[in-house]
């Protein structure tokens, strides 16, 4: 941890004793920052900002019976076709400054068991910016919950390996979400994962970080990866399904299901692109019930997007080009000071350290 799939890298671990009580540690980070423009912005956004987007040290203990995960201090979470939240309301509103951090008990043999604060098991991307192919997270992402609080357990032998873990969901502290993934891994180069979770209950509770319908959904992804010796390939589709339940305004089931390709492709050791293309649609009108998961009831969009990374060593600087347009949407839902804009275009750089 922290898991990436590229094109960063990070740093070869700082390796320490921290005593008998601690253990052998290893201590990575990072810290970088970001500035974008774009067009059709809300009134709650800018049309063109900087903020840090990483500030943060991830430190492990990665031997032994009893192991740990510490990351801590400031981030951003930038998403396609939402608003940009400063890095300061984002930690206080979502994850505070130990967005994931747990104990790992890891006898020897198939098992492993974990508990604390834990990335989700659900989609192809992660959290934060410098985990994935892209700076920002796409359409598919905005469905997803992030990180849980809760108790896992996983299991690996040979090509296969899967994990259950009893939750909260969209970081609700109500605990009644369970999330369960497998992995089939026929060779070095090619991997598919079977995801599925779902509310078990149901939660009234909402907040910035834990959205009311989509905490009481159910989520399922198929994922696929191919990696080669300079392409990586990860197609995956995803479809979520909000039950009918009239105590929090879900008159009528609402579903949403999408598709998205995400890849890299290293020209040289230093310069890779990234690209994804996706397209998400949800059910339903206004008329019977249904309730808005994207731009309006029954709304779809596709969005792409370009992100050349370059990285040195420590350093790394990478550009980003998006563009989103949503359809079928209800006036004031969408972008724009009114909300009536269909389209939203933005250019990003991010640039760092990585030790």
């Amino acid at each position: 941890m922290p898991a990436m799939i590229g094109p960063l890298s990070t740093a070869s671990p700082a390796t320490f004793d921290a005593g008998r009580y601690f253990g052998k540690l290893q201590v990575t980070g990072i810290l970088s920052g970001f500035v974008y423009v774009q067009d059709n912005h809300s009134l709650s956004d800018h049309l063109k900002y900087a903020d840090v987007s990483n500030a943060q040290v991830f430190v492990q203990k990665t031997s032994g019976l009893v192991q740990y995960y510490l990351q801590g201090g400031a981030y951003n979470l930038p998403a396609l076709g939402t608003p940009f939240l400063s890095t300061r309301d984002t930690v206080t509103d979502f994850f505070g400054a130990l967005p994931q951090g747990y104990i790992k008990l890891a006898p020897k043999g198939s098992f492993s068991y974990l508990a604390g604060k834990l990335p989700t098991l659900i989609g192809a991307e992660d959290t934060f910016t410098f985990e994935n192919m892209n700076i920002e997270r796409g359409l598919l992402w905005n469905q997803e919950n992030a990180v849980n609080r809760g108790l896992q357990v996983n299991y690996s032998k040979g090509k296969i390996s899967s994990s259950l873990t009893w939750n909260d969901g969209f970081y609700s502290n109500r605990y009644n979400w369970i999330t369960g993934l497998f992995t089939y891994t026929a060779n070095a180069a090619n991997s598919v994962e079977f995801v599925g979770g779902g509310n078990y209950g149901k939660t009234g509770y909402s907040s910035v970080a834990t959205p009311l319908y989509q905490n009481n959904s159910s989520i399922y992804n198929v994922i696929y990866t191919h990696t080669a010796k300079k392409w990586i390939l990860e197609p995956y589709i995803q479809i979520t399904h909000v039950p009918m339940n009239t105590d929090i305004g879900v008159g009528h089931a609402t579903s949403t299901i999408g598709g998205a390709v995400l890849g890299t492709y290293t020209f040289t050791p230093h310069f890779t692109l990234a690209a994804r293309g996706e397209y998400l649609a949800s059910t339903g009108s206004t008329s019977d019930g249904s309730v808005n998961l994207m731009y309006g009831t029954g709304s779809d969009a596709w969005s792409m997007t370009l992100t050349p990374t370059y990285q040195d060593n420590a350093f790394f600087a990478r550009a980003e080009f998006s563009a989103v347009h949503a359809m079928d949407t209800t006036a004031g839902d969408v972008f724009g000071s009114s909300g009536n804009n269909t389209t939203q275009v933005r250019g990003m750089i991010e640039a760092g350290f990585m030790f």
